[in-house]
């Protein structure tokens, strides 16, 4: 209930308390702290999220004009650049993974029914990595190159309400395909990927499940043809094969059939080549699922943007990896509070109303549904010279 509570008090209400004290009870978070405790943590770091703070300094200063608040916000200790950055280096970063674990849980849950464009019943998902370039000389537990540090984010997203279910922070070096011995694969969905996930002896491992894989194929991929089968040109689709490997190695890896499917994409003047081990889905719902993993990479490029994982408070593993995954947390929170409260909005949409209104003492669902016009927004409150508009206009 509303009852004249701030924003941001009752944004923090979608929060499941008592998973969040389970998770800082296992690492045992909370151990000798008197002040500022994982909670005081989380919702600082969760507020320069939402408001795109620059550093800790700029936290502290934006919740210090605010520290009437703070106490109805749920923040009880002292906000301080100090105990901001000793919290964030010392407190282990499971905490806060784990957390954004259990919230994906209710977000999958949320968004279970919802479409994604392709009519299937079957769970697909979209696996993908995205590279976090690093300073070398700051982050040197981070090398990369020898004069580059970087990590990169591995990513498996339900395309069903584009929220990602398995994530793995690693260093750079990883490769991409070494991730799918990490997969705890699910029966009879979809794993749509790109070429560089191609490695035969992994991707058996999915037909002896069974599920299903779509991944581009290489252009040097030695093969014989068994069957083919007759594809209508008009719609894009080029051929539809069943085929058997013929490498050494390959042959080996794979001995079964694979099912190879040539598309042209006229809008982009490409060609593309898919192999998977499903033989009963028509061709260019091949295609087109294929065409649905974009939504991971509108993930990466909309959590870059939009929140603060790019630059980072802290210069320690821990730090860099606590303030990600309070990330992910914020944006599968504002995801589920946009879900419950049935929002028509985008989320970039509701994020830029969030960054301006979060100490408003106004009702959240009326204020995220655009019951109150932007102008009303900006003479109810002086926050303006406090906290930066979000000005990009990319939807996820």
């Amino acid at each position: 209930m509303h009852e004249g509570r701030i924003i941001f008090s009752q944004l923090m209400d979608f929060i499941p308390k008592y998973e969040f004290d389970k998770s800082v009870e296992c690492y045992q978070g909370n151990r000798r702290i008197r002040t500022f405790s994982c909670l005081d943590q989380f919702l600082c770091m969760a507020f320069a999220q939402l408001t795109n703070r620059e550093s800790l300094r700029n936290i502290e200063l934006s919740l210090h004009a605010m520290s009437h608040k703070l106490y109805h916000a749920g923040i009880q200790g002292n906000v301080s650049r100090t105990n901001l950055a000793r919290a964030n280096e010392n407190r282990d970063w499971r905490i806060y993974a784990d957390f954004a674990r259990i919230l994906i849980r209710i977000a999958r849950k949320l968004y279970a029914e919802e479409d994604f464009g392709v009519e299937l019943k079957n769970t697909v998902y979209a696996l993908d990595s995205s590279t976090i370039d690093l300073c070398l000389s700051l982050f040197p537990w981070a090398r990369f190159r020898k004069y580059k540090g970087a990590i990169k984010l591995h990513t498996l997203m339900d395309l069903r309400g584009s929220i990602p279910c398995f994530i793995r922070i690693t260093e750079a070096k990883m490769h991409d395909v070494n991730i799918l011995d990490e997969l705890l694969l699910e029966p009879a969905a979809f794993y749509v990927m790109d070429r560089g996930y191609i490695d035969f002896g992994r991707l058996y491992t999915f037909t002896q499940i069974p599920a299903f894989f779509i991944i581009r194929a290489k252009k040097n991929l030695d093969y014989s043809r068994r069957a083919y089968h007759k594809v209508d040109k008009s719609t894009g689709l080029r051929s539809d094969q069943t085929i058997i490997l013929k490498g050494y190695k390959t042959s080996q890896e794979y001995p079964d059939p694979l099912r190879r499917i040539s598309y042209y994409d006229a809008e982009i003047n490409k060609r593309f080549m898919f192999l998977t081990n499903n033989f009963t889905l028509p061709a260019l719902l091949i295609a087109l699922l294929y065409k649905c993993r974009w939504k991971v990479e509108l993930f990466f490029k909309w959590i870059k943007q939009h929140l603060k994982i790019k630059t980072f408070y802290g210069i320690s593993e821990n730090a860099v990896k606590t303030q990600i995954w309070i990330a992910i947390a914020v944006y599968v929170l504002v995801a589920i509070v946009k879900k419950r409260l049935n929002l028509e909005r985008s989320l970039n949409e509701i994020l830029q109303t969030l960054s301006l209104t979060l100490f408003e003492r106004k009702p959240l669902s009326q204020m995220l549904a655009g019951s109150y016009s932007q102008k009303e927004i900006d003479a109810s409150y002086g926050q303006l010279d406090l906290f930066e508009f979000l000005t990009e206009k990319d939807e996820i």
